[in-house]
């Protein structure tokens, strides 16, 4: 298991675990994070917007240019902004710091 640390819009730090090759944003999602993914990982929303720790930024694969398509669509985008469901959890993620945007909404709580 990859541990992996959201911070909530309210700030209130959130520890999560995923298998390795999983998604962050499964791992959200299994948090009970406000990630809604309504496009189920195919980069076709941008529901799952993350705001990664600078930190972190550099250790991560680049954003492909459909990836960066779709951040452009995305609420409070910053300029560490990803989707969590491009982000594949991996050894060398352990402790991986994300914020989730005050602008997130998860349709599938209500």
């Amino acid at each position: 298991m990859v541990k992996v640390i959201f911070i909530t819009a309210e700030g209130t730090r959130i520890e999560a675990e995923g298998e390795e090759g999983t998604s962050l944003l499964e791992a959200g999602q299994a948090a009970n994070m406000p990630l809604e993914g309504t496009c189920e990982g195919q980069m076709a929303c941008s529901t799952c917007h993350v705001i990664v720790d600078p930190d972190w930024f550099g250790k991560l694969a680049p954003a492909s240019d459909d990836e960066e398509d779709m951040l452009d669509l995305a609420a409070a985008v910053e300029r560490t902004s990803r989707l969590s469901c491009q982000i594949l959890l991996t050894p060398a993620l352990e402790g991986l710091v994300v914020r989730i945007p005050r602008e997130s909404r998860d349709a599938q709580a209500y």
